[in-house]
């Protein structure tokens, strides 16, 4: 068995003011196995509404929840806002928890099991594995995700279903360790390989739901994004 005190939990957030609070009640709520604690970060990327305002006050009603809340002065992106709540954590674990209502957090415990069992230092949430609950949306999305796990299982030798999940848990130590790159949604292929290539690295894969979201609704990855992550897979995979 491993023991884990506290999970750092990540939340980049950008003009987000709308549902913040919808999933800030949902980390709240959850009550994560072995009675781990939760570190909650939110990093707020120089949104251009006012999520700030909004994480402050919902956090006033809670006034026994502990938080840290980062702004961003500079618009970066996610991967930079990510590297900054990554510096940030002190818990056991960290996992990554997208701002919008498209991962449920209920889902923690099924990622921190294979950790608490001894198995696992790096679990994923897969949203192709699994039988849990998934919204329909974009064709050529879900033909780009499995195209860019594909590649990026062809330059770390990994056997992952979904590369480009937000669900990542890894070891707080190990993740600090990696000197991460990327600002933008690049990030995801550059932590997967460079987490590949710790020796005697431990990677395990659930599956979790996954609550899509249209572009009317919010969502904000893009054709771009997805060539961006073709030249990291290239860059971090091919050229050491």
């Amino acid at each position: 068995m491993q023991q884990i005190n506290c999970l750092s939990i990540i939340i980049p957030c950008y003009n987000e003011s709308k549902t913040i609070h919808q999933i800030l009640n949902k980390v709240i709520e959850i009550g994560l196995i072995n009675d781990i604690k939760k570190e909650i970060i939110i990093v707020d990327d120089c949104s251009k509404d006012k999520s700030p305002d909004a994480i402050r006050d919902f956090f006033s009603g809670f006034p026994g929840v502990e938080y840290k809340l980062i702004v961003h002065q500079v618009n970066q992106g996610k991967g930079a806002a990510l590297h900054t709540g990554i510096r940030e954590a002190t818990g056991d674990y960290v996992i990554i928890q997208d701002a919008d209502l498209e991962y449920d957090p209920k889902e923690y415990n099924l990622l921190l099991q294979p950790v608490v069992d001894g198995f696992a230092d790096v679990v994923y949430g897969s949203r192709f594995a699994g039988g849990n609950p998934h919204r329909i949306l974009f064709f050529w999305h879900s033909i780009g995700n499995k195209l860019l796990t594909f590649l990026c299982n062809m330059v770390s030798n990994l056997n992952l279903t979904d590369m480009e999940t937000c669900y990542k848990l890894c070891k707080r130590e190990l993740i600090q360790s990696l000197d991460l790159k990327e600002k933008r949604f690049g990030f995801e292929p550059e932590v997967t390989i460079k987490i590949s290539r710790i020796p005697k690295i431990r990677i395990y894969e659930v599956g979790i739901s996954y609550y899509g979201r249209t572009f009317e609704e919010g969502k904000k990855i893009n054709w771009k994004d997805g060539f961006r992550a073709i030249y990291c897979i290239l860059r971090y995979g091919l050229f050491k």
